[in-house]
This record gives structure tokens, C-alpha cells and sequence, in this order.
């Protein structure tokens, strides 16, 4: 019994043992099932996690690429068809020295969204190309580049969409293991960690680069005008953007924030990504109407402000000649004329251009007889001739030389300003003889004459000589030219007379051909001699007075002083002679003055020695920049000048002339909308085109420099309209402007203002920070301008962009320019309107003077005040010029 009961009880323990067991074994494969099933989620969470990453790495084109298996991109790019040469577009090549190392560069597409499906095109990449660009030491790596456009075809929309997700899903595929994912991401820490190496020691960073043509455009070239797999060496670098030693040309200012980026700055910058690239999150309107004014196709915002025109209580002195921007700038569109077509190119366009593109027919019937235009058929013809030459510009030209052998045309006098030119035919002409003419006449009832010069190709500006100063610095003009301009010179003081001799060089030459000069009637007697008592107090020579006997009239030619020996000389101060404090050079809305500024004798003052002769006077460091003197960008200033000039001339031949698909003989008028020495202009010297250099106000005053290598320019403030007509520039360039601009005033009428004077086939070229590229790129695709290449390094960028002959049908519904206008002063301030006289006063200015001064009629002798009508909102431009005051003076009669 007992050996029983010890058996029920070891059976009990046995079979508690066995429950234990099965509970732990249990347990354990539940701890392993559990174990299991987290360890079969990881997988799937690092394809996941490389999957994002890859969305991540092609939308926003960071800077380490995909390590596409070799082939993989060609059959990816390449269609069966065997047309893949169709819409190639040649790689861009950098060159440096023979150090290499490698630097991945993606490339990301661009999509204009005005366009539709059946445009779309698909950016490829291209086999990697080797390029460099130059460090601080001249010394550069090699960078493995893939360029887009070699193998660019055409594609559906649906295999546009799908290729991503096969990239994607080709990646993915390699991360399939932990292996496989360990060994591809140790890969690419070793990769970033060479590319990170690289930029240390090469100055150099993640490059991106867009291209977008269409397959009936011209296509880029490559930038050093070389084919395809080409290699070409140069120490100097071939590169758009600078890198290393030549870095600071691109800004003025260049802060290193450390290898190490704040969190801050980080997600301000994703914001502003985001805002761009989001279609839904654009910060402006994209929807434009044509504007409602009466000038129509002709509309200059400042020029035609009908409402405070209208509110003017004297035009005695032009003031509804001069300018009066709106308050707030316009953001409607300027519409074509019926029948626009694309200009006729230089140099036949200074003898014709079609008549729909400028279709006015008024000065051809009034000045036919004097040879400046007439009519035939669909063109507009110039036959060169003007009131005092009318058998020809290039016979007068030649009469001056003869007249004055030291005026040498095309070396010692090389920059000229024409006062009331007409249709610009005297300038036109001079481009024959080495000559650049700055020429300009106000919008009058000389229906469109600076609209057909700038149409023919010459250059000109719409501006009057009234209350204010012109918009150029003092002593840069080597000759001042007036053909029967008209202009009284010899009343008020020679308030008029003096302003030119503020923009006359010491030793430079005016040239006045006018009937006073050579007719013996009673007021034209009476007028020269008015003017040789003036001119005699100012000092001025005459140093020839001369009859052309074929085209029956004369000419006179003064020459100013080169010192102050004969203003220290003068019995009588009058002229008075300026203050000390007044500053020649001040010339934005800077009211005129009835004095004369004494001659510079300090070397460090522009216009105290006569340039080099052209052209050697192009290249030449001003004789008053010294060492000691910084420059703009931060050098000695005459490193400064010559590292710019360096820079352009690299830029223009590498990139701009060469590599950007432009047909250079398509563009003629150009404006550098921000020049700072004029190293752009410089380096176009060899193309056929001139060059306006527009100085910004609240830039350095470099226009001094500019006009000293014989190029020229004016002041100008871009959060104000233009003086010209609409359509009169070939191509815009605007090297970091519009970054600055937009801390000042916004962005979207300066862009307005861009496509108002820019020609339909017209181009623009920015050079800015990337978001302000992005910017500049959204607004113009929304105004449906083609984009022509879009390119980024180191948060630089670059934007070429060409305007078509797209305008909106729908037209605003309110007029344009009611209200008051916005007057600055020279610091491009608001300024308070008083005295009565409908003109902006700036605090502290004498301006009881210009109250005295007469208006003149074609006599001269008929003097009179009248008021602008006060009704009739509607009223035209037309109306409003005729009713002014009495008759303003006929500009180049």
C-alpha cells in the first residue's frame, strides 16, 4: 500500500514536471513567434524608409544621387524609335586642373504649367560628364556632372508619370535584405563623406541644373562652343557661377554661416521651398488683364499718369513732360498693336521697320519734307536726314569733324549726348564713326519719335530738360549736341544751358545747330546774342562758327574750360557759382539750379583728366580709383575693376554668347538693369549691340566709371516705371537685382515693368539666390514666357527666360492712373507735394526760382500761363498735352 501510494505520488510529479515543461517551451515559442514577427517588420521598414528617402531625393534635388547601375539611365532614356538625336541638347563643359574627385550632380525637371500634355517633355540624364570648377587657388577637383538634354526626347504624359515610381521601385529592389540595405547605406556615407571631403577642400557644393527647349527652338550650345565627350582645359574656369576667389563677383556681401546650419534656418528655408513649388501656395495672383488706359499699346506708367497731370496747376517748366509715377505701380499688361511682328534686325532696321509694330503716321506727315520718316506700304522708312541735315546724318557728322578736326569722332569724343534727337538719326549714324549717343526727347505731339528710334535700334530715352536734373552724373559727356532742338537756352539764368554744362566733361565740346546761329532776322539776332553774353560768363569758347553750305544751315561749337582760372577771372559772379556742398553728381528728382560747379582739381575726382582714346579707354582703370579705396565687392577698387571686367568677359563668352541657345543677331537693344562697372556692356563690345546701364539708386554710384570707359547709362529706381516705350529691349539682364529689389518694394509690377519694355522673342537673364530664381520663375511661366534653362550652385542660380507674343483677353475693368503720384527724392523717398506748382519739393530746397521762368512759344515772344482742364475723367493724353499750358518747345524741329 505504501509502495502504491509513493507511485500515485511520483506519477502526480511527473506529470507536474511535464505541464512546466510544455508552459516554458510554450512560452518560449511564443517569446520566439513574437521575436519573429518583429524581425519580419523590419524589411519592410528600411524599403520604406528607403523608398521616402529616394521621393525625398528626387523632388527636391539634393545633392547625392541615386548610384544608378551602369546602363541603367541610357535604357531608361532612350525609346526604340532610333530618333533619340532629335532634341539633343549638348552638355555643358567646366574646366579646371587635372585633380579629381567626384561630385554627384542630379538633375531635375522642369514643367512650364501653362503648357499642355502634349508639350510636355521629359528631362533625361546623360552619360556622366567630367568637369571642374576652380577653388580659391585657381586649383579645382573634377566633378561627375550629368547633363540634361543629350538624349531629350518627347513622351506621353502616362510614361512621364510612371518613370519616377520605377526609379523608385528599381531602388527599392536593392534594399531587399539587411545585407544588401547595410551595404548600400554604408555606401553612401562613404559617398557623402567623400562629396563632404570635397566641398572642404575644393569650396565646392551640391550643383543642380534645369533645361527646357522646345524641339522647334534653337538649341543651347555647349558653353565653350565644343561637341559632345569634348574636354577642353582652362585654368581660368569656364564656369556660369564662380566658385572660390572669384565668388564674392557674384555678391557684394558674402557671410559664412559655418559648416553647421541652424534649425532656424533650415525650416525657413523648407517654408519658402514649399510655397514655391506648391501650386496651391503661390504667394500672388497669377490671373493678368490688360491694362485700361488711354495710351494703350503705347503706355508709359510715369509718363501717362492723366490724373495728376491733371492736377498740375503750372506747366511753365514741362512739368507734364516729366514724370509722375501712379502710387501704387501697375500690374495690368501693356496689349500689342494689330499685326505686331517681330522687329526687323539690325543694321537694316535704322532705315525701316514694319509700320504695325509702331503704326503712327502723324510726324511722317508733319517732318516728311525734312527726310526723318515716311510712310511706304508696311514699312516705316528712315531716310537719315533731320531738320539741319535733311540731306543726310552722315554728311552733318562728317561737316562737325571737318568743322572742329579735334573732336575726332570714335577716339577722343566717344560718348554724346543729343538733346531733343528726333527719331534719333544723328546717333543712329555715329554707330558708323565709334560713336554710342545718348539720345532723348520727351513724349509730345512728336507723335512716337523715341519710339521709332528705339524700334530702329538706337538708343533713346523719353525725358525733358524741366525743373529737375537729368538722370546722369556730372562731367561724362564728351560732346552735347542740339540740331534745332529749340530749347531756350538763354532765359532764367541759363538755368537749362548750365544743367548741360554739369553733364559736360572740362574740355568737352557743345554743338548747336539753330537758326539763331546763322539767320539775321530780328529774333534770332536777339537770341545769339544773348546766348554769347551767356556762354561768355560760363566760360565757354567759341571755338568755331561755321555755315554748311549744303544743307544751308551753321553750326556753332563751344568748348568747355578745363580749369577755374577764368571763373576766378570774372568781374560779375553770374552764373553764381554752386556751393561746395552741392554734389554735382546728385541727379535723382534733384531740382535744377541757375550755378555753374568749378572744375575738380583733386585726382581723386572723375573728370579731372580727359580718358584714353577709344577703345583703350575701355579696358583702362579710371585715373581716380587708387588702392586705398575699396571697392564695391571688397578689394583695392582697381582689383575691384578689374576682377568684374575679368568675371563678364569669362560669363559673356563661356556662357552667354555660346551657351545659352541665343541668336545674337536677333538682339540689339540690351539693358544691364543692374551694372555696377559695366563689365557686362564691356564684354559685349564685339556683338553688335549697345548696352543701357541702368545704376540703381540705392546702389554705389559706379555710373561715373561706366561712362569713363566709354559706355554710358543712367540713374534709375526699379520700383518705378521705366522712361521708354513699351517693347524696346532685345534682351534684359539683371545680375542679383531682384533680391535686393523686394526688400524694398514688391516684386510683381517690377516683373510687369520687365514684360512692358521687353519685345516679344525678347530674353531676360537673372543671376540671384535660388529663391529668388523661383520667384522670378513661377511669375514669368504664369505670364507664359518660355523658359530657356534654369541652373543652381551653392544657392546661386540662373534663369534665362523668353517672352512670346502671348496677352490675356480680359481688360481691367477700372482706369489706370487715378490718384496722386508718388514723388521720391534722390534717396528714392516719398516726398510731400507743395509750393503750389504741382511739383515735389524736398525739404530745405530753394525752388522760388523756377517760378520766374517764361513759357516759350514757337517765338519765343508770346508769353502765357493756363490751367489744366479740372473734368472729364476720361480725358486723353492727347487732350491733356494739348490743353498744357502753352505749347511746349518742339524737341528736334
Amino acid at each position: 500500500m505504501a509502495f502504491g501510494r509513493s507511485s500515485r505520488l511520483d506519477g502526480r510529479g511527473a506529470s507536474s514536471f511535464c505541464s512546466t515543461t510544455t508552459i516554458v517551451v510554450f512560452v518560449a515559442l511564443c517569446l520566439v513567434g513574437v521575436w519573429m514577427m518583429t524581425s519580419s517588420t523590419v524589411i519592410p521598414v528600411q524599403m520604406s524608409d528607403t523608398q521616402s528617402e529616394t521621393n525625398d531625393k528626387v523632388a527636391k534635388s539634393d545633392s547625392r544621387s541615386f548610384e544608378n547601375r551602369s546602363g541603367d539611365v541610357a535604357e531608361d532614356s532612350t525609346s526604340g524609335d532610333g530618333n533619340e538625336n532629335e532634341n539633343n541638347v549638348p552638355n555643358e563643359s567646366y574646366s579646371a586642373s587635372d585633380k579629381t574627385a567626384e561630385v554627384p550632380v542630379e538633375k531635375t525637371e522642369v514643367k512650364d504649367p501653362s503648357k499642355g500634355s502634349n508639350d510636355s517633355k521629359n528631362e533625361l540624364e546623360d552619360a556622366p560628364k567630367t568637369g571642374t570648377f576652380s577653388d580659391v587657388n585657381g586649383e579645382g577637383g573634377e566633378e561627375t556632372i550629368k547633363e540634361a538634354g543629350d538624349m531629350d526626347q518627347e513622351i506621353d504624359t502616362g510614361n512621364q508619370a510612371d518613370r519616377p515610381d520605377q526609379k523608385i521601385e528599381d531602388s527599392s529592389k536593392e534594399a531587399e535584405n539587411d545585407d544588401d540595405t547595410k551595404k548600400d547605406k554604408k555606401s553612401e556615407q562613404d559617398e557623402v563623406s567623400d562629396g563632404s571631403k570635397n566641398k572642404d577642400e575644393n569650396n565646392e557644393g551640391p550643383v543642380e541644373e534645369k533645361l527646357e527647349q522646345d524641339g522647334d527652338k534653337n538649341t543651347p550650345q555647349d558653353f565653350d562652343g565644343n561637341k559632345e565627350g569634348d574636354q577642353p582645359k582652362d585654368t581660368g574656369g569656364n564656369e556660369v557661377f564662380p566658385s572660390g576667389a572669384q565668388s564674392e563677383l557674384l555678391n557684394e556681401t558674402n557671410t559664412q554661416n559655418g559648416a553647421w546650419s541652424s534649425q532656424a534656418a533650415e525650416s525657413k528655408n523648407e517654408k519658402e521651398v514649399q510655397i514655391l513649388s506648391s501650386p496651391d501656395g503661390q504667394n500672388f495672383d497669377s490671373t493678368w488683364k490688360l491694362c485700361n488706359v488711354t495710351t494703350g499699346e503705347d503706355y508709359i506708367p510715369c509718363l501717362d499718369n492723366v490724373a495728376a497731370i491733371k492736377k498740375l496747376h503750372f506747366t511753365g517748366h514741362y512739368e507734364h513732360r516729366e514724370r509722375h509715377c501712379p502710387e501704387e505701380p501697375p500690374t495690368c499688361l501693356v496689349p500689342l498693336p494689330d499685326g505686331y511682328r517681330l522687329p526687323v534686325r539690325w543694321p537694316n532696321s535704322r532705315e525701316k521697320i514694319w509700320y504695325n509694330n509702331v503704326p503712327h503716321t502723324k510726324l511722317a506727315e508733319v517732318k516728311g519734307h525734312q527726310n526723318w520718316v515716311k510712310v511706304s506700304g508696311e514699312y516705316i522708312n528712315f531716310p537719315g536726314g533731320g531738320t539741319q541735315f535733311i540731306h543726310g546724318a552722315l554728311h552733318y557728322i562728317d561737316f562737325i569733324q571737318e568743322s572742329l578736326p579735334d573732336i575726332a569722332w570714335g577716339k577722343r569724343s566717344r560718348v554724346v549726348l543729343d538733346v531733343g534727337c528726333g527719331v534719333a538719326s544723328f546717333g543712329g549714324y555715329l554707330f558708323d564713326r565709334d560713336v554710342l549717343t545718348m539720345s532723348f526727347a520727351p513724349k509730345d505731339e512728336h507723335e512716337a519719335q523715341v519710339q521709332f528710334a528705339l524700334e530702329r535700334g538706337i538708343p533713346a530715352i523719353s525725358a525733358v530738360m524741366g525743373t529737375k536734373r537729368l538722370p546722369f552724373p556730372s562731367k561724362v559727356f564728351d560732346v552735347v549736341h542740339c540740331a534745332r532742338c529749340r530749347v531756350p537756352w538763354h532765359i532764367e539764368g541759363g538755368m537749362l544751358l548750365l544743367e548741360l554744362n554739369r553733364l559736360l566733361r572740362p574740355g568737352g565740346y557743345f554743338v548747336w545747330s539753330a537758326t539763331p546761329v546763322y539767320r539775321t532776322d530780328a529774333e534770332d539776332v536777339g537770341i545769339w546774342k544773348a546766348m554769347t553774353a551767356l556762354t561768355t560768363s560760363m566760360c565757354w569758347e567759341l571755338v568755331n562758327k561755321t555755315a554748311d553750305e549744303l544743307n544751308q544751315v551753321g553750326l556753332a561749337i563751344y568748348r568747355k574750360p578745363i580749369d577755374n582760372r577764368c571763373y576766378e577771372k570774372r568781374s560779375e559772379d553770374n552764373p553764381r557759382l554752386c556751393q561746395g556742398s552741392d554734389d554735382a553728381d546728385a541727379a535723382w528728382n534733384v531740382p535744377l539750379q541757375a550755378c555753374m560747379h568749378k572744375v575738380p582739381l583733386d585726382s581723386a575726382s572723375h573728370g579731372r583728366q580727359w580718358p584714353e582714346q577709344w577703345p583703350q579707354r575701355l579696358e583702362k582703370v579710371p585715373h581716380w580709383l587708387n588702392n586705398s579705396q575699396p571697392g564695391v565687392y571688397g578689394k583695392p577698387a582697381p582689383e575691384d575693376f578689374v576682377a568684374d571686367y575679368e568675371h563678364w568677359k569669362r560669363v559673356v563668352s563661356k556662357s552667354y554668347v555660346s551657351g545659352m541657345g541665343i541668336n545674337w543677331s536677333t538682339v540689339r537693344n540690351v539693358m544691364d538693369m543692374r551694372s555696377v562697372y559695366g563689365g557686362f556692356a564691356a564684354a559685349l563690345r564685339d556683338v553688335k549691340v549697345w548696352v543701357m546701364n541702368i545704376v540703381s539708386i540705392d546702389s554705389p554710384d559706379t555710373l561715373p566709371v561706366i561712362y569713363e570707359r566709354g559706355l554710358f547709362g543712367m540713374y534709375h529706381d526699379w520700383c518705378e516705371s521705366f522712361s521708354t516705350y513699351p517693347r524696346t529691349y532685345d534682351l534684359l539682364h539683371a545680375d542679383h537685382l531682384f533680391s535686393k529689389i523686394k526688400k524694398r518694394c514688391q516684386l510683381r509690377p517690377v516683373i510687369v515693368e520687365v514684360d512692358r519694355i521687353t519685345r516679344p522673342g525678347g530674353k531676360l537673364i537673372v543671376r540671384d539666390d535660388v529663391n529668388t530664381i523661383g520667384e522670378i520663375e513661377t511669375m514669368v511661366k504664369s505670364l507664359q514666357w518660355e523658359i530657356r534653362l534654369t541652373y543652381s550652385k551653392d544657392n546661386e542660380g540662373l534663369l534665362c527666360a523668353e517672352k512670346t507674343l502671348w496677352r490675356p483677353k480680359e481688360v481691367e475693368t477700372k482706369k489706370r492712373a487715378k490718384g496722386n503720384a508718388k514723388v521720391r527724392n534722390e534717396a528714392g523717398q516719398p516726398m510731400k507735394q507743395g509750393g503750389g506748382q504741382g511739383m515735389a519739393k524736398a525739404e530745405g530746397a530753394d525752388l522760388t526760382h523756377l517760378s520766374l521762368r517764361p513759357v516759350a512759344t514757337a517765338g519765343l515772344q508770346n508769353l502765357q500761363h493756363q490751367l489744366l482742364p479740372s473734368s472729364h475723367e476720361n480725358t486723353t493724353m492727347e487732350a491733356v498735352h494739348e490743353s498744357a499750358a502753352c505749347r511746349p518747345l518742339e524737341y528736334g524741329t
